[in-house]
Formats: structure tokens, sequence, C-alpha cells
């Protein structure tokens, strides 16, 4: 019989980070019958060789290249058939509750969906991983202001700064780096869009579960830390095109009607100018 909970891990060269994070998956579900797998992109440094002695039960699927996010989550997906997958990055690591207490709280809230964590940087601030659906305006402040002056009002209404993530409560979208899903839902809605290689393809399954009639949840029951941007390091300037083009097949597939139609043009325009600033950032993010 399949157990009711996997975990599952998308790899792309985390290098140190992919055994520290299935070293706290394993910490952590002691209480629960969990299966656990990683789907490689084809890493090139040797992360997945240094677990797999460590860790035999789990399932490992290599991909021959980087597939992007999308299509890596939708092969672990259906590499198990447990009811409820907990997608966690390779650089994340869970520091705090247990996949069961998140579980119970997904058995809970029945037309819940997806069910997003706590998620802290690593010097023990909290991410934003639980934000709102942005109107354009607001997109547009946060995109051009954000990666100068983070705490400007469009970026922080977006974020929900004013929230200190101490509660459960809906929110609009949940960051995939720490997603509890349920699969009834997941499979409903199509799973995630392959379209996106990286970056904005949680926001746009958020958005389908709710179109469709589901709830997406925060809980801060389980508790992750999170380095951001391992993966990617060394490609930030190539990074920021990407997010962008990420942004721009989100805004055709769900803003682009009616005037916003006539608007991609400069929405497209807009946000390569926004990559331009972002790649020369130092450190930015989304």
């Amino acid at each position: 019989m399949a157990p009711e909970l996997a975990v599952a891990v998308v790899n792309y060269n985390a290098g140190r980070f992919l055994a520290r994070c299935l070293g706290s998956i394993v910490g952590a579900t002691g209480d629960v019958d969990a299966e656990v797998v990683i789907v490689d992109n084809g890493s090139t440094d040797g992360s997945v060789e240094r677990v797999v002695g460590d860790h035999p039960d789990v399932t490992v699927i290599r991909n021959a290249g980087n597939r992007g996010f999308a299509r890596a989550a939708n092969q672990a997906m259906a590499a198990t058939s447990a009811s409820f997958v907990l997608l966690l990055n390779p650089d994340a690591e869970i520091i705090g509750g247990t996949p069961a207490t998140l579980l119970k709280v997904a058995r809970e809230r029945p037309r819940a969906g997806a069910i997003g964590t706590l998620v802290r940087n690593p010097d023990g601030s909290i991410q934003p991983s639980a934000r709102r659906d942005p109107k354009l305006g607001e997109a547009l402040g946060h995109a051009f202001l954000g990666p100068l002056w983070r705490t400007n009002p469009w970026t922080r209404s977006y974020t929900m700064a004013g929230w200190d993530r101490s509660s459960e409560r809906p929110v609009e979208w949940v960051s995939g780096s720490a997603m509890l899903l349920r699969r009834a839902a997941f499979e409903e809605v199509g799973g995630f869009d392959e379209g996106y290689f990286m970056f904005v393809e949680d926001v746009d399954l958020c958005t389908r579960l709710r179109r469709a009639g589901w709830e997406v949840l925060f809980s801060p029951e389980l508790e992750v830390v999170h380095q951001i941007g391992v993966s990617t390091r060394g490609q930030r300037g190539r990074m920021a095109f990407v997010h962008s083009d990420s942004i721009y097949r989100y805004y055709c597939k769900f803003r682009a009607t009616g005037a916003g139609g006539m608007l991609k043009p400069l929405v497209r325009v807009a946000l390569w100018g926004r990559a331009l600033l972002m790649a020369g950032v130092r450190g930015g993010r989304r």
C-alpha cells in the first residue's frame, strides 16, 4: 500500500545542500511513513551520487539534462502515488515541526489544494513565501522598485510584509520551495505548466487551483530554512531573463484579456527592461 505522504526534491547541482536537505527529511519524518523521491536534472557536481549510499530507500530519477523545475516536479509527482506530496527545494532544510503536522492540517482542510510553509533565510529572517497575486500597478511598482528599494509600498503590499506569518491563513499563492500538494487537486488542474522553465510556475499552479475552487493556505506548522539560488549560482544575468519570460507567460495566460491584451507589447518591453535591471543588481531576487 502506498504511503499517504511523499517528499519530492528537484535537484540541480545543489552540492552539499542536497545531503543536508535529505538529512533533514529523514530526521523530520520519523513519525510518519513517507516516500522520498529525487528528480535530478542532469547535475554534474556529484550531489546525487554523494547521497545515494546514505539513503538507499530514496527513489532517484535521473534526467540527461536540465528539464526545468516544472517538468521535473511533474515527474516526481508521477513517480509516487501518495495522496500528498511535499515539494522541497534541495537547498532547503526542515528545521521545525514535521511533515506529519502539516499533513494533519491538510486532512483538516479538505479543500486545501496547496499548503505553504514558514520559510526562513539562513540569518533567521522570514522569507515572504506566501504572497498576494498583484494587480498590474502593484506588480510594476514591485518589479522596478523592489530591486533597489525593498521596503517600497508596492513590494510591501505584494509580499504581505505586515504579516508575521505566525498563524494559518488563506493566501493567493505559496512558494514551490516548500509546498504540500494534494494529489487530487494537483491532477484536477493538470499539474505544473511545463511551459515555465523556472520561476512563477508555483504562482500559475496556485492561480489555477483557486480558479478551480481549491484553497491555497499558509501554515507555520512546518518550518524550513532556504538558501535561495544555490542551483543557479553564477547565472544571475540569465536567470533574470528567464524570470521575466516566466512573468510574461503568466501575464499572457491570466491577465491579457480585454484591455490587458493590448498592453502585451508594453509588458514585454517592460519585463526585458526589468531583466536588465535585475541582472545588474547584486543579489537580486524575485
